[in-house]
């Protein structure tokens, strides 16, 4: 346990998020994988070295918990620009799926490869442990699948090998889970919400209190009821609608009308939340405004998270604030906050500050799972003591 890092990671619908170590590192990876060849040509005047590495991350993955064992991708920005990218799709469990591991792995070599305390072997192996936090949504947690995800990491070795990869080609990394946590989503924004980095309690008001929390992600959404200071499970719903769906769809009607190809939904995601020319793209070299496609798709889906919402505070009655999270609560806030205000004016909380709303899962990961060591460490510690007493006292007889 001395030498495995912490590792926080949430594989969001839209990209990856995770902290590393003592929240010194930080890695934002967008959620597109795309199969490849182990010989990719490099083009652009630039040598390979050179190149930004988040811009070109080119791998083969061996681990026994993968049903396409062995395979290589292109993983990120460099997967955006493959004609056979893939990005989840709409009623797939997150638990399941070989690209949520992809994406977990990658991301977890990324560190080791640039963290100065991971074990050199031999050659270009680098041997890494790591104590994981990580969660998935509600509905899969509730149906039990988080004991399977957890298993499939731990007890195996997950080998990453960067082929194509600036300063980092040739190099492999072998993966080791000394402790794998899985939370549910829901709970760990609510833990977000009440304590700081140093595991403070600072939200002194919201401990007892009833509270909603409806986390609207890429394929799903979570509506957790909070009360005495857990997750009522249940009364905690979640659903299969998040909002990629409505990205395809604006990316589907930005094709046809405008005769424009987007790469992905972070590109969608990027002309709806951007500070400057949003709802804007580029057709033929000019600014062309896109609001009048962008509108009524959000606002569609917009009144269903909202209709969620209401039937879930109408079992949950004497709930007394319900705070939105999470990617899709960004895109959607506007709407949300307007049918809210012509509706039923419930007491609803957004965060201003979009980072705040997207890293949330992965801070309280990182929360979650650095309260939960320092606690093993101690009863270790405490063990060890006690065990040292009793080998001095039988030494005194």
């Amino acid at each position: 346990m001395n030498n495995s890092r912490i590792a926080a990671v949430d594989v969001g619908n839209d990209a990856l998020k995770a902290n590393f170590g003592k929240m010194e590192k930080e890695l934002y990876i967008p959620n597109v994988i795309a199969p490849d060849f182990e010989d990719r040509p490099v083009i652009g005047i630039e040598e390979l070295d050179d190149k930004d590495v988040m811009d070109n991350i080119h791998i083969r993955i061996h681990s026994p918990a993968l049903e396409d064992n062995n395979a290589v991708y292109r993983v990120g920005n460099l997967a955006t620009k493959s004609t056979n990218s893939q990005e989840l799709d709409p009623g797939s469990s997150k638990s399941e799926e070989d690209q949520t591991l992809v994406m977990l792995f990658t991301a977890i070599a990324l560190d080791a490869v640039t963290n100065g305390s991971a074990q050199p072997g031999k050659g270009n192996v680098i041997d890494a442990n790591y104590s994981l936090g990580t969660g998935l949504p509600l509905r899969e947690v509730k149906e039990g699948k988080d004991v399977g995800y957890r298993s499939q990491l731990l007890g195996s070795v997950h080998q990453v090998e960067f082929l194509v990869t600036p300063k980092h080609q040739g190099k492999k990394v072998n993966i080791k889970f000394d402790e794998v946590k899985v939370y549910p989503e829901g709970f760990a924004a609510y833990v977000n919400l009440i304590m700081d980095n140093d595991l403070k309690v600072i939200n002194k008001d919201l401990i007892d209190k009833q509270i909603l929390i409806q986390d609207i992600g890429g394929l799903s959404t979570d509506i957790a009821v909070i009360r005495n200071r857990n997750v009522d499970d249940d009364k905690a719903q979640g659903f299969n609608l998040g909002v990629s769906e409505s990205l395809e769809q604006i990316r589907e009607e930005i094709r046809s009308k405008h005769g424009v190809e987007l790469d992905s939904r972070r590109d969608v995601v990027d002309i709806i939340t951007r500070k400057n020319d949003r709802h804007h793209i580029m057709v033929k070299g000019s600014r062309t405004n896109v609001h009048d496609i962008t509108d009524h798709i959000l606002l569609e889906l917009a009144k269903k998270e909202y209709r969620f919402l209401r039937n879930v505070w109408q079992k949950n009655s004497q709930s007394e604030i319900c705070y939105f999270v999470g990617g899709g609560s960004a895109v959607l806030k506007d709407y949300i906050k307007a049918l809210n205000n012509k509706m039923d004016g419930f007491n609803i909380e957004f965060f201003e500050d979009e980072q705040e709303s997207i890293w949330m899962m992965a801070n309280a990961y990182y929360k979650l799972i650095m309260d939960h060591v320092q606690k093993k460490a101690k009863s270790e510690h405490k063990n060890e003591n006690k065990g040292a007493e009793k080998a001095a006292e039988k030494s005194a007889k």
